[in-house]
Parts: structure tokens; C-alpha cells; sequence
């Protein structure tokens, strides 16, 4: 009996397209003794999940045939630009296809053509069928198969494109995209094209002209030095048209019908696929396999997962009695998670909802004392529960565990309870593990840890205008909501723990730095900044005039009135009417406009200058001027930041909510904003700041000693290095040429190439790299360090900090150049980065105690880069700066002095 024909369409997947594209996106996976598998790994999980995507389609692989094909006749020199495939990538092939037939598949290989006439075939074959057809690739060319029948789908960027998206896309339509690609040839194929045109040019010409044949009828039309170009290339555009067609007429064995009706699930050779996962290491699809378990595959780790326990008992506690007999549990466990749940995620203005606790995996309550939907329960009030909560979370000698604890400190802190004795947080013992390794909120880490799928917070509450509250959600619903929250907390804690506790560095970053600064940086938080928010008000205005002037000088330079904010517009303006060079293009193939090019076309042209201007003050007013003043929290008159412990990979802090990190220091405009940070009356604001701290680092970390001599010295560090690298004395120095040396000093640590110091300084890339090099000859240890480092980063996949800070560099080996320099930076800077991340959240908790155990009223009101800011009664100013310059200056013991400087102000501006 026939089958019948499936009517979810047919997926046919560019096996080579995805080859190459999963061998350097994905990092250098191989097995136990050596074998490559990270591209085997990435081309089977993009299949694994097209076919989670198109539930019951007929999934069709096809790769290139080793060899020549047609083409080669056609043009000697085709492809002849591409390098040879790399060994461990033509390694992973044949395991590829040998995994892809066992799963079922059908898999294509036909010598004489590429993968992309093959799918051609079947796509026209498809359209001629009306059989539905997903064309899965990242190659650009195929776009030329789209028709009403025939789409295509990028799993590695998750877009698809039909007819309509082609147009918007290139710019012309799927019929066109054969003449459009002749036009521009291909650098990577060595398909000849006409100079100087690119994806604008070409779609002009094709939207003007409406095919290739008539671009080459009507050549002496197209005027300017393009326009020669288009006629000296007449002779080899019909040549590029061939090459770039996808061939449509391959004999294959199988049809498009004959494929649309194999059923892989009738194919699957189960005992050699487990064997292929077995000998390839891929555990956790191997476990899948044997339990007959159906996963998209896409976690590349293979580690074991703790057994999570089979059933859950998660109970809404609502009398006292009840709370107090878990009370007494807690109590007796010595250690218990601990989460709240509140009507708000801005700690300042949340008002507690319910508890939940967990004392053992699998178990636990939720504690509702504020719900208010119509019908609700009876609960326990907020005052009856918090009588018998108290106790255990002010006792010190209880432990609690929280996935960002710090924010049920801050919630309850508010409602007078204090969190008191040792803590734990998931969220940061997985960032202290891996900084880099993945997001640290409760579901990733549930997901990656466990392999558990929580509840989100939608799934009970709903999404956008509508979303309710925690108070208005069902009661059971919460009880299930809350208790997995503080259920998977401990679990959390029992996985991540050990594996702190087990690597001493990384065990004491957590012990003595991150966690001791939880409570801290809750303090700083709820203290807040007195900001003025008229200052504020006027600055504003004042920015909106000249943003206004801005924008009539910015239509005087054009010649016509147009909108500042709209790219279009812009690129219009800089590239079609004025004419300035194209420095860069987008990902779409326009003309950027983007700071780093405005940056260097203001250098010689005036509107780009007129433009960087609007940009920055219309950000500083969107961002600051005008929301700092909605900010201020109606209660104590003051702005509440955030701080994020578990975000930069290096360990600094970020704030958000506002973004304190980000106020320009170096212009007027932004030190206007600091202004407005203002001491409330009879006290002073004091800001204290390291001194290059990070240069300080470098000398430190490389030993070398002429910068050591220089900084032990007291000399002014790029004077010194303006001195060594110009051949010039201390006195003699120039300010230009300190200037210089200032540039050279922070953009070697941040691994600045010849190229982008030549940019910076404006000068020649040929002297830039004379400067590095006349640097390096003074500071030879430097080199030797970053030389070191970057080999040992290559070795072990990390580099540390000077207290055990660990920043993994995926990257590090990568194949692919960019990403590999890219690392290389990275291991050179983040050291230096890390540890002065770690030498002011040392200062912060040793400050902070000072405070704590002394009579002196002021409060640690922000932490911004290398800079602490408080906010101190007058009378008590000096007291202050002197012990606290002292306490940051003792953070760390360098071999060069670290040094802090304190001003002193009615506002934040003034203070530095």
C-alpha cells in the first residue's frame, strides 16, 4: 500500500554549507584521546533540531562530493582563492555521514556537482510537485531557488526567507539574485565580478534595468568610473552568470517524491548510531538514545547530571503551627534556601508577597502572606509569619542559600528583618566556576545543572500589559511557582558547591571576596544618592537647545533639512549626495553609520563631527537629563542603582537602573550630570579613585623594571614612557608626545594592534608599530609577560588574577583568526582587568567594616570603576579620607605602591 505524501514539508539540509559554519563557530571539542568532534557535534545538533522544528517533515542531507565538478571545467580559476580544508575538519566528515545514515536519513553526495545543484534539483522539483520545501543553509547564493513552494531557513542564525524576504534582504527578487551575485562576483569562490559593485549597485542596476542582459545592452548608459568598469567587464559577465547558477537538472536516483515518502524512523540502525555517540563521547545523546528520550541536542556538555528526585512535594504552609513545626525543621537542618516572592523586581519599592524554604531536595514550602485576587485562601499575615521567619534568618549560626540572595536581603532588610550568619548564592558560585561559561539566572542553571526545565514566571503569570503580579497569581499555582524556586536552589547548591570548594582560588574569590560583598553592596544600594532633580531639569533643557542648534547646523552642511535619527536618511546624505568615503558596511551590505565610522570620518569632514555631537548629548539626555529625575524614589529622595556581581567577565561590577558606570567623565556635558550628585545638607561628598591602577597592575604582573622604578619613583607614568619611547628626558617631554605615550600605555594592556594605535594617534600604521616596538625595547618585560601569558592562556584555556580569579578563553585555539586575537586580548588585559576588580571589592569590604565598627556618621553611597564615593558629615571629612586612602592603598600587596586619590565636594563633580 502507497504512503501517502506528508504535508509538512520537506527539509533539505546544506550539510556543507553548515560543515564549515559549525567547525569555527564552535569551540575546539574533541575526544578523550584526541579526536576532533566539534563539528561533527554542531552539524548533528542543527539536524537534531530542524527536525524538533518540522515535526513529522522528511529530513534530506546533502554534502559536496570530493573533486572536481563542472564548474572547474568552466573556469580554471574557480574556488582557487579558497585554502585546502584543514585535516581535523576532513577527519569529521565521514563520522558525520556515518551518524546521519544511522539516524535514518537520507544523505546526498553526487560527484561532478556541489551540494547546491543537487538541492536545486529537488527545490525545482518541489515547486514543480507544489510539494512545501525548507531549504536549510547559510549560503547566499541559494536564495535564487525561493519560490511560493521553496523557502529557506538559517538554523545557526534561527531566520528563515521566503520571496518577500529575499527583496528585503538583497534587494531584488529570488528571479534576479543569479544576475545580482554575476554582477558582484565572489572573492571567496573567485567569481570575477565588476569592480567596485557591490549588493547597492548591483540591486540599482537590476531595479533599473531589470536583468542582466539588458544591464550589458544598455552598458553605456551607466556614467562615471563605474560605469567603465561595467564595460570592461562585459566579456566575463555571461562566464559569472554560469558560475553563480545553481544547476536544476541533476540526474539523482531518488526524486523529490520518492524522498518526500522515506520514513527515517523505518531506517534507524539504533546500535550504530549508540556506537558512534559512544566512541565519539557524546554522553548525553547516548543517554537519550538508550532511554529513547527525543532532545534538540544543542548542549555540547557531556557531563552527569545529579538524579533529581522522582517526585516533588511542594505544600502551601497557612497556619502558625504549621510554620512552626518547619521552623523547627529548618532549624535542625542547619542549612536551607531561602527565597522571597514580591510584587516588584525593584527592591526599593517591593513589598513581600510569600517565603519559600527547602531543607532537603525535593521538598519544600511557600509561605503566602499578601495575596490578594478575589476568592483567595486564608493565609498567615505578613506580621505572624515574619515572628516566626525572623529567628532563623537573623540566627547566625543557620546557613542560608539564595539564587541572587542579594536581593531578598534588600526586600527584607526593608521590612526590618536582617539576614545575618554565613550565606551562600548559586548565582555566584556559578559565575565565580565559569564567568563566562553561561547566563547564571535560576532557569539556565537549573537547565544546564540539572537538566530540569523550571516554571517561568509567563507560564503563570502571563505576558506584557497584562502580566499579573505575584500577589493576584493563584495560590496553588504560586505554592508550585515559589517552592521549585527555593527546591532548585539547594539542588543548585549541592552541584556547585563542591565544585567551588574543591579549587582553592576559585573557593577563596567566592569565601573572601564575592560573598562577603553581598551585604555590602545591598547597603550601598539602599543608601542611595541624593541627586538634584531641577539641576537635572535645567541641564536638560539646556541640551535640548543645543541639539536644536546641532541639527540646523548639521542641515546647513547637508544643504537640506533631514532626520538626525534616521540612518536612512543619513546614509542618503553622507553617501549619495555628499559623497564621503564608505568606510564600512552593515551585515545587510549598507554604508555604516555607526560611531567608529563617524569617529573617523570627522577627522576630515564636518557633518560626521556635527553629527557625533547630537548623538552623544541626545543619549546623555534620553539616558540621564531627562530619566535620573523619574528615578528618584519618592520615599528617600534619592536614586537607587543596582549593582550586578554576576555579569562583566572579568569581575567588575555593572550597575543598572541607573547605569552609573557609564556618565562621561572627560566632557563638560557629563560632568554636569555629576553635578547634580549632590551631599544632603551638612555633610560632603568624598570621592576616592585609584591611580592607573591597572598600569600599576602591568608592572606588578611583568616584573619589568623600568616600570616598576618609574611608578616606585612617583613619576608621572606617561611622561616616563613618553621619555623611554621617544629617547627623550623627563623635562623634555612634550605634551604631545605624552599624549602619545598616555595612548600607548592603555592600548597595549587592552591589546591594541599597530593598526588601532595608528588610528587613535592619527599617525601611519608603519610608525605605530615603531612606537610598539620602541616600547617593548624599554619595557622588555612586558612583553615577555604578555608573550607568557598568551602561551600558558593556550595551554590551560584560562588565565587568572592575582587572587585566583578565573577567566575562561574558549576561544583561545580557535581556528578562526579574529576570534582566536580576539581571546589573545583577552588573556592579556583580563588579568589586569580582573585584579583591579578584585582589589576595590577588597577595599569596599574592608572599608565598610571600618565603617561598621566606628563612631562616624557616613555612608558608602557608589562604587564606579577604581572609584568609592561617600557621603560624610562635615565635621568628620578629614577622619574619613585619611583611613580610608589607607585602607584601599592596603587592598593588595603590589610590588609597586598603589595609590588612591580622595577630593572632596558638595557634589559629585566637585569631588573629583
Amino acid at each position: 500500500m502507497a504512503k501517502k505524501k506528508s504535508v509538512a514539508p520537506i527539509v533539505l539540509v546544506d550539510g556543507s554549507s553548515y560543515l564549515f559554519r559549525a567547525y569555527y563557530a564552535l569551540p575546539d571539542l574533541s575526544t578523550s584521546d584526541g579526536r576532533p568532534t566539534g563539528a561533527v557535534r554542531g552539524v548533528i545538533a542543527m539536524i537534531r533540531k530542524l527536525a524538533k522544528d518540522y515535526p513529522g517533515s522528511q529530513v534530506v542531507v546533502i554534502f559536496d562530493a570530493p573533486g572536481k565538478t563542472f564548474r572547474d571545467d568552466l573556469y580554471t580559476e574557480y574556488k582557487a582563492n579558497r585554502e585546502s580544508m584543514p585535516d581535523d575538519l576532513r577527519d569529521q566528515i565521514q563520522p558525520i555521514h556515518d551518524i546521519i545514515k544511522a539516524m535514518g536519513l537520507p544523505l546526498l553526495v553526487v560527484p561532478g556537482v556541489e551540494a547546491d545543484d543537487v538541492i536545486g534539483t529537488l527545490a525545482h522539483q518541489a515547486t514543480q510537485a507544489q510539494l512545501n520545501t525548507v531549504v536549510s543553509t547559510g549560503d547566499k547564493d541559494m536564495a535564487q531557488l525561493v519560490t511560493d513552494h521553496v523557502t529557506l531557513v538559517n538554523t545557526m542564525t534561527d531566520t528563515t526567507m521566503d520571496a518577500d524576504g529575499v527583496v528585503e534582504k538583497f534587494g531584488v527578487a529570488p528571479a534576479q539574485i543569479i544576475d545580482y551575485l554575476a554582477l558582484m562576483g565572489d572573492t571567496v569562490d573567485n567569481i570575477p565580478g565588476v569592480p567596485k559593485v557591490g549588493p547597492k549597485t548591483a540591486a540599482k542596476w537590476l531595479n533599473q534595468f531589470g536583468s542582466l542582459d539588458e544591464i550589458i545592452a544598455r552598458a553605456d548608459e551607466v556614467k562615471g568610473k563605474v560605469g567603465e568598469n561595467l564595460r570592461d567587464s562585459l566579456e566575463q559577465l555571461p562566464l559569472s552568470r554560469e558560475l553563480t547558477t545553481i544547476k536544476c537538472d541533476v540526474a539523482l536516483e531518488q526524486d523529490i517524491t520518492a524522498l518526500s515518502q522515506h520514513v527515517a524512523e523505518e531506517h534507524v540502525d539504533a546500535k550504530t548510531l549508540g556506537g558512534l555517540f559512544k566512541s565519539l563521547e557524546f554522553k548525553s545523546w547516548l543517554e537519550e538514545l538508550e532511554e529513547g528520550v527525543s532532545s534538540d541536542g544543542e548542549d555540547a556538555k557531556t557531563q552527569d547530571l545529579p538524579q533529581a528526585p522522582t517526585e516533588t512535594r511542594y505544600s502551601c504552609v497557612t497556619t502558625v503551627d504549621e510554620l512552626r513545626s518547619w521552623a523547627t525543621r529548618l532549624e535542625k537542618a542547619g542549612l536551607f534556601a531561602v527565597d522571597t516572592e514580591t510584587t516588584s523586581l525593584n527592591y526599593m519599592e517591593a513589598q513581600l508577597v510569600g517565603f519559600s524554604f527547602c531543607c532537603e531536595p525535593g521538598e519544600a514550602i511557600y509561605v503566602p502572606v499578601a495575596h490578594d485576587y478575589v476568592g483567595v485562601p486564608e493565609q498567615l499575615s505578613l506580621d505572624a509569619a515574619l515572628e516566626i521567619i525572623r529567628p532563623l534568618l537573623e540566627n547566625e549560626g543557620l546557613v542560608k542559600v539564595g539564587q541572587n540572595l542579594k536581593y531578598d536581603i534588600s526586600v527584607l532588610a526593608r521590612h526590618g528583618v536582617e539576614i545575618k550568619g554565613r550565606i551562600h548564592d548559586t548565582m555566584l558560585q556559578s559565575y565565580v566556576l565559569n564567568s563566562v561559561g553561561s547566563r547564571h539566572n535560576m532557569d539556565e542553571l537549573a537547565k544546564r545543572h540539572l537538566g530540569r526545565e523550571t516554571i517561568h514566571y509567563e507560564d503563570i503569570a502571563g505576558k506584557g500589559a497584562k502580566q499579573l503580579t505575584f500577589n493576584e497569581i493563584d495560590l496553588a499555582q504560586a505554592t508550585e511557582y515559589a517552592a521549585e524556586d527555593a527546591d532548585v536552589t539547594l539542588q543548585l547548591h549541592n552541584v556547585l558547591w563542591p565544585q567551588v570548594e574543591s579549587q582553592s582560588g576559585i573557593a577563596e574569590v567566592y569565601g573572601q571576596i564575592e560573598i562577603p560583598l553581598v551585604n555590602i553592596l545591598s547597603q550601598v544600594e539602599r543608601n542611595g544618592t541624593l541627586v538634584d532633580g531641577r539641576l537635572l531639569a535645567q541641564h536638560s533643557a539646556e541640551i535640548t537647545d543645543r541639539l536644536g542648534e546641532l541639527t540646523e547646523q548639521a542641515w546647513s552642511l547637508a544643504g537640506e533639512e533631514f532626520n538626525l535619527d534616521s540612518t536612512k536618511q543619513l546614509q542618503s546624505i553622507f553617501y549619495d549626495k555628499l559623497g564621503l568615503p564608505v568606510l564600512k558596511k552593515t551585515p545587510k551590505g549598507a554604508p555604516s553609520t555607526a560611531e567608529p565610522v563617524l569617529v573617523d570620518l570627522a577627522r576630515d569632514y564636518p557633518l560626521p563631527q556635527t553629527i557625533l555631537e547630537y548623538r552623544g548629548l541626545a543619549k546623555l539626555k534620553s539616558t540621564y537629563t531627562d530619566k535620573l529625575p523619574l528615578q528618584i524614589n519618592g520615599a528617600t529622595g534619592r536614586i537607587h542603582t543596582s549593582y550586578h556581581q554576576a555579569v562583566a567577565a572579568t569581575g567588575r561590577l555593572s550597575s543598572a537602573d541607573p547605569n552609573l558606570q557609564n556618565i562621561p567623565i572627560r566632557n563638560a556635558q557629563g560632568r554636569r550630570i555629576r553635578q547634580a550628585f549632590v551631599a544632603s545638607p551638612g555633610n560632603t561628598i568624598v570621592a576616592a579613585d585609584y591611580s592607573q591602577i591597572e598600569l600599576r597592575i602591568m608592572a606588578h604582573l611583568s616584573g619589568d623594571e623600568n616600570l616598576q622604578r618609574a611608578f616606585a619613583e612617583g613619576q608621572d607614568i606617561h611622561r616616563a614612557t613618553a621619555a623611554e619611547v621617544f629617547n627623550a628626558t623627563l623635562d623634555t617631554v612634550s605634551e604631545e608626545e605624552r599624549r602619545n605615550a598616555k595612548a600607548i600605555n592603555f592600548g597595549l594592556i587592552y591589546g591594541m594592534s599597530a593598526f588601532g594605535l595608528g588610528r587613535n594617534l592619527n599617525i601611519s600604521r608603519t610608525l605605530a608599530a615603531d612606537y610598539i616596538e620602541r616600547y617593548f625595547t624599554r619595557y622588555p618585560g612586558v612583553r615577555q609577560y604578555m608573550d607568557e601569558t598568551r602561551a600558558l592562556a593556550r595551554e590551560q584555556g584560562f588565565v587568572e588574577t592575582l587572587f585566583g580569579r578565573r577567566l575562561y578563553l574558549p576561544d583561545i585555539n580557535a581556528k578562526h583568526v579574529p576570534r582566536r586575537q580576539g581571546a589573545e586580548r583577552t588573556a592579556i588585559n583580563a588579568p589586569m582587568q580582573g585584579t583591579a576588580a578584585d582589589i576595590i571589592k577588597r577595599a569596599m569590604i574592608t572599608t565598610q567594616a571600618w565603617l561598621d565598627d566606628h563612631d562616624i556618621d557616613a555612608l558608602m553611597i557608589m562604587q564606579v570603576h577604581d572609584e568609592l564615593v561617600f557621603e560624610v558629615a562635615d565635621d568628620q571629612v578629614e577622619d574619613l579620607v585619611s583611613n580610608v586612602t589607607a585602607l584601599m592603598q592596603g587592598a593588595a600587596a603590589l610590588t609597586v605602591p598603589l595609590t588612591v586619590e580622595a577630593g572632596i565636594g558638595q557634589n559629585w563633580d566637585e569631588a573629583h
